[in-house]
């Protein structure tokens, strides 16, 4: 697959969970790049490199905080890194499983790949520049942090909901960060 388009699909998968589940399947940070928006540690993967933790239910307040962890290896033991800077796909090494995963967001995930998986991925990349939440970034070869408080707001949110999200997601990283040291 091309890894374009894998990223365009888990950024709009991410965007319908907050929707309608409150919550992000991914736990990525989210920027703002030239084809559109990214998901930081997935796209770091696919290019072979370290990424930030995925923290799942990180705080609201702190959507730009990606950082420690050591996914790499396990990324590498199920998806290969593109070879090359002009190697465009991605692979499955072997079959991660689905057991992180709840039934709402395995029906998400299906219905955009039905409704995106065969469409050229510069054809996804140009719709998500619909997005409210996509800026084109200056240069062109920069990022913008796309907050997730925008994306709810977005998706038809209000402050009080906002609010409500924000605090739950921070009883879930304590609780994470309690239990997982």
């Amino acid at each position: 697959m091309k890894y374009l388009g894998l990223l365009k699909m888990l950024y709009i998968a991410d965007r319908i969970a907050l929707e309608q589940l409150e919550m992000p399947i991914t736990g990525d940070c989210y920027f703002s790049l030239k084809y559109g928006p990214v998901l930081s540690q997935v796209y770091d993967l696919i290019k072979g490199k370290q990424s930030g933790k995925a923290a799942r239910h990180r705080d609201l307040s702190q959507s730009s905080d990606c950082q420690g962890g050591d996914n790499l290896s396990i990324w590498s033991e199920f998806i290969s890194p593109r070879s090359g800077y002009r190697d465009y796909y991605v692979s499955l090494r072997a079959d991660p499983g689905n057991d992180e995963l709840c039934q709402e967001e395995e029906e998400i995930l299906k219905k955009v790949y039905a409704l995106f998986g065969h469409l050229d991925p510069f054809i996804v990349a140009e719709w998500t520049h619909g997005l409210p939440e996509w800026q084109q970034p200056e240069p062109i070869n920069s990022a913008i942090p796309i907050v997730i408080e925008d994306i709810l707001h977005n998706v038809g949110k209000n402050d009080s909901e906002i609010e409500e999200i924000r605090q739950l997601a921070l009883q879930e990283a304590y609780l994470d960060g309690v239990l997982n040291g």
